[in-house]
């Protein structure tokens, strides 16, 4: 058995690495790629490009607009000066958010009376649009409190310093709230699923399409050795993969990983059973290595969204949630995001790891048995 298996995995090696553009795909383009998403694939919003339409003019409106300015989220693009610039800078796209301060702001703050700033931004990016509104809030909250503590000392009513109720907040795990930490171990799962999906699927079907199918049936492999030959090398590239971007997302981009490497490269093994499974099962049911192409797409794309990378599975509806128990992507998101972040073990991730053992294996029975199918 061991010297049809070696034969078979020298036999695909060769295949692999004789061809330069393949070495290229294999070890060249996850790095570039784990670069390229480190730096895309985020969800803060800074450089708001920011018009200004100071109707007032006076201390209390440039105090205002200085908040913003000093922030670090707004930059001024543009000084509005009459009405009909304000949609059309909108309009064309020239900024994303508007500052309006009304004539008579300041006087209305001495008055006592209640200071309106308008504040209009470009919802055609709902999630862009509900984090600015969010910056801002926080920006005129706290100077609203600062008005109202001036006010009282002003009017003589207080001869102490107001005790007001302060929130103390902290974030476990990601202290900074940086959006590339959480990110980031997620393009190493979505990379690592690309890469195996796309070299199993095409793995037996590419021996019918040259026609060596009929010359491996008739040598005395079993199917236990072929699926083992086929899957065992691109299992060992991808695990050179994984290595390879980690080191690009701890070294380069500085994403701290805080628990157990031994645990994470279990779970990588774990989780390369579930895809390499799957894409063997494709490549026995595909006749052409383009149907095998369209086939991995098709199941990578849904595979992605409903894994919780981009939306979280919790705001789905309920039969969508129990459809994302199918997906391995789910699972390993969990518990590689674990091990980088939270730097959590065994006793918290087991059912992830149990779920995509019982999964790896049940994927790899049945591209046995389909490829059996093949073989008769």
């Amino acid at each position: 058995m061991f010297g049809r298996l070696k034969e078979i995995l020298i036999k695909e090696f060769i295949q692999i690495f004789r061809d330069p553009r393949s070495r290229g795909i294999v070890f060249v383009m996850p790095i570039f790629q784990m670069v390229l998403f480190g730096y895309a694939v985020t969800t803060d919003v800074r450089h708001v490009a920011t018009g200004i339409y100071d109707l007032d003019n006076s201390v209390a409106s440039r105090e205002v607009i200085a908040r913003f300015v000093h922030s670090g989220y707004f930059d001024v693009e543009a000084w509005v000066s009459r009405e009909e610039e304000v949609r059309n800078l909108v309009d064309h796209g020239r900024v994303q958010a508007l500052i309006r301060l009304n004539k008579g702001f300041e006087e209305d703050l001495k008055a006592g009376r209640k200071g309106v700033i308008q504040l209009i931004v470009d919802g055609t990016d709902s999630n862009t649009a509900a984090i600015v509104l969010n910056y801002s809030n926080k920006i005129m909250a706290q100077y609203s409190q600062e008005v109202l503590v001036q006010r009282f000392l002003r009017q003589g009513g207080l001869n102490q310093k107001l005790n007001l109720v302060e929130l103390e907040s902290r974030a476990w795990f990601n202290e900074n709230l940086e959006s590339r930490n959480f990110y980031v171990p997620g393009v190493i799962a979505l990379l690592v699923m690309l890469i195996t999906l796309l070299l199993t699927s095409m793995a037996v079907v590419r021996e019918k399409e040259i026609g060596t199918m009929e010359q491996i049936m008739v040598t005395p492999i079993t199917p236990k050795e072929f699926i083992l030959g086929k899957t065992l090398p691109f299992a060992l590239i991808s695990l050179i993969d994984v290595i390879l971007i980690t080191l690009v997302a701890v070294f380069w981009f500085e994403v701290p990983i805080r628990g157990s490497l031994g645990l994470l490269l279990l779970a990588t093994i774990l989780y390369f059973m579930t895809t390499l499974g799957i894409g063997l099962f494709i490549s026995t049911v595909s006749r052409t290595q383009q149907q095998a192409m369209m086939s991995a797409f098709f199941f990578q794309f849904p595979a992605v969204l409903l894994s919780g990378f981009v939306f979280p599975i919790a705001n789905m509806p309920e039969p969508v949630q129990w459809l994302t128990f199918l997906n391995p992507l789910r699972y390993f998101l969990v518990v590689i995001r674990g091990i980088f972040l939270k730097g959590v073990g065994l006793t918290i991730l087991w059912p992830h790891l149990l779920a995509l053992a019982v999964m790896g294996s049940l994927v790899l029975w049945l591209a046995s048995k389909r490829f059996r199918k093949t073989m008769i």
